[in-house]
This record gives structure tokens, C-alpha cells and sequence, in this order.
């Protein structure tokens, strides 16, 4: 653990990326020449890195990726029936005002426009894709609603805030427990699926990543809003009652939290990372933002020394992040805890690098 130690956060966030650069090239990030949001999270934390300690390395390699993608007016291949696409085009923005090239605010046109062709439920929630139809999941408020309040702020589109502040109520009306403070992994408005209560259209279970999306995207929402924008407060009072609750189901002897959150006394689940650092980034985030007080810090911290304690090296000496969820769909206890877990999976390295670069700015 002492050369653990050794690095700042900010060294581990570059490790991290470094590690991955030297193991693909930009097109080869897996899966390999796709727009897609595991690439995206992934480079969405090296930008937070770029930006926290500039790098040209990082935004030749980010600029890469999306040139691979993007011709030069603008068209790019997306799945079309489904808020996942959307999230790699929180690479656009900062690309399109550092080159003012005009096939950058191309795709994000057709990126936004996605929005208007997606299904909605009976209140103007998105499905999170065409094929979990009458579905709203805790993932699509991050997928789209960063875009969107960036798109806004980039391009003068203001209604999308709105739009987005919507989203994120429908989800607090029918998906958070009030028992617990959590939210549920995902809403059937239908309540055909059969992982729904019959009740409440509600998943069963309080999936980590999910409530890591969750809350990844309430704290950057903050970012993109204007003071005086409505429901703002509402949202700064939602990321607040989050980071309590979540606060409550860390492990207190690892520092991490379970792939189930408020199941950590059943043998068969398991401690999760990639949620661990979407925590690590969220709590931070709030104490950082004056959301929460200080003694938030001390969870943080936890989790990110528990973060540390978890990574492996490989021959090479390249940061190797394990225990990391592979994607997952909605259901009940036992789907969860069976998911096999991968070592590197941009879900969770690119939530390590948010995390420690936010961890960084929390030690100031």
C-alpha cells in the first residue's frame, strides 16, 4: 500500500488512462469502432483529467476517437432507439469550441434529435430504448441529460433544461423508496416485465451502477443549470438526500459498496467498483459543490483509499482495475449477483478517473 501512497489522485487518474491508451488505440477501445457510451464514460473521464491537468496526449487521443466516427459533415453511425447513444456526445462540445470546426455541432444535432423520435410514457418519461418498451431506467438520466443541458448551454436550445429537470422528477416520483432513500434500478409503466410489482411497476432490487448514474448525473446537472433556473433547488435538495443515503450502505470495513447496495449481509453478493467510484466521484462532487458538509469528505475518502487497495498491476506495471460489473439489464436479486464481473471494463475505469480527479479537488 505505501507506493499506493505515493501517487496523488490526479497520478492515479493519469495511470489509469495511460493504461488503456497503451493497451488500445483510440478505435480499438472495446466495443471496438463504435459510438457508444462505454467508450464515452471512459473518455469523459480523461477529459476531466485533460482539464484538471492539461495534456495534449489526452485530447489528441479523445479527438481521435470521435474523428474515427464522425465525417467531415458530421454523420456518424448511432444506435437510433435508445438514450445510451446519446452519452459519447458529451465528447463533442469541447472538441467544437477548441477547433470551431462545423462537423462537431453537426453530429450533436443529430444526436439531439434523437429525443424527438424516442417513445415516451403516458407523462413524457423516455423509454430507455425501443425495446424495453413503457421502461424509464436510473441509466438514461445520464446517458441523456448531460448532453442535453450541455447542448443547451452550448447551442441555446434552453427548453431542453426542462426537459431534463422532468426526467429526473418522474424518476424521484415512481422510483425512489421511501423506506430506504434509494431508487429503483428501473419502472415499468406498463408492469408487464416480470421484474415489475405489480403495484408499483418498480424492478425489485437497488442496483449500485445504476444509482451511481443516478447520482453522476444529478451532481453534473448542477454544472450546466443557471442559479435562477426552476427546479434547480429541487435538484440540489435530491443530490443531497442521495449522497446521505448512500453514505449509510458503505462498507464500513472496505470502504466499497455491494453490487446489491443494501444487501451486503447476504453471502453471495459482492463488492462492486465501478458504483464505488461513481459514489466516490458523487459525494465528493457535493461536498465540493457546498451540498453537503464536510463530514461527507471522510466517505469520499474511504472509498477512494478502498478503490486503491482494490487495483492490480500487470507485468507492464499498467493499472489493472478489477471487480467492475459487466453491463446489465434490469431484474431481481439473483440476476445481479450472478453478472460476472471484468477487469478494465471502461464502465469502471473511466468512473475511477472521475473519481479521482474530483478526489483531488476535494483536498485543496
Amino acid at each position: 500500500m505505501a507506493s499506493v501512497q505515493r501517487k496523488t489522485p490526479l497520478e492515479w487518474a493519469q495511470a489509469a488512462c495511460d493504461s488503456i491508451m497503451d493497451t488500445h488505440t483510440p478505435m480499438q477501445l472495446p466495443p471496438a469502432g463504435r459510438w457508444h457510451y462505454h467508450q464515452g464514460v471512459f473518455l469523459c473521464g480523461m477529459e476531466m483529467l485533460a482539464q484538471a491537468n492539461p495534456d495534449t496526449r489526452y485530447d489528441a487521443y479523445i479527438q481521435g476517437y470521435v474523428d474515427g466516427l464522425v465525417d467531415d459533415n458530421g454523420n456518424l453511425y448511432f444506435a437510433r432507439d435508445e438514450l445510451d447513444a446519446m452519452q459519447a456526445g458529451l465528447l463533442l462540445f469541447r472538441i467544437e469550441q477548441r477547433t470551431g470546426q462545423p462537423k462537431y455541432r453537426a453530429a450533436a444535432d443529430k444526436l439531439r434529435n434523437l429525443l424527438k423520435t424516442l417513445n415516451l410514457t403516458s407523462e413524457g418519461g423516455f423509454w430507455h430504448k425501443d425495446k424495453y418498451a413503457n421502461q424509464m431506467w436510473l441509466d438514461g438520466l445520464y446517458m441523456a441529460g448531460v448532453f442535453s443541458l450541455k447542448y443547451a448551454n452550448a447551442f441555446g436550445e434552453t427548453s431542453l433544461r426542462q426537459t431534463v429537470l422532468h426526467q429526473e422528477q418522474l424518476m424521484r416520483k415512481y422510483m425512489k423508496d421511501e423506506r430506504t432513500g434509494l431508487l429503483y434500478h428501473a419502472w415499468d409503466e406498463s408492469r408487464r416485465m416480470p421484474w415489475a410489482n405489480p403495484e408499483t411497476g418498480c424492478s425489485p432490487e437497488f442496483w449500485g451502477r445504476s444509482l451511481g448514474w443516478y447520482g453522476l448525473a444529478v451532481a453534473q446537472f448542477l454544472d450546466e443549470l443557471p442559479a435562477d433556473e426552476p427546479g434547480r433547488e429541487a435538484l440540489v435538495k435530491s443530490l443531497c438526500d442521495f449522497v446521505y443515503t448512500i453514505i449509510h450502505y458503505q462498507d464500513a470495513k472496505s470502504g466499497l459498496w455491494y453490487q446489491v447496495i443494501d444487501k451486503g449481509d447476504q453471502p453471495d453478493n459482492w463488492l462492486e467498483s465501478s458504483c464505488t467510484s461513481l459514489f466516490v466521484y458523487t459525494i465528493a462532487k457535493a461536498v465540493n459543490l457546498g451540498i453537503v458538509g464536510r463530514e461527507c469528505a471522510a466517505a469520499a475518502l474511504k472509498g477512494y483509499e478502498g478503490l486503491l487497495h482494490t487495483l492490480k498491476f500487470d507485468e507492464q506495471g499498467r493499472v489493472i482495475l478489477p471487480l467492475i460489473c459487466i453491463g446489465t439489464s434490469a431484474g431481481d436479486y439473483e440476476n445481479y449477483v450472478t453478472r460476472p464481473t471484468s477487469e478494465n471494463d471502461l464502465h469502471g475505469v473511466g468512473a475511477f478517473v472521475m473519481a479521482c480527479v474530483e478526489i483531488q479537488a476535494l483536498n485543496k
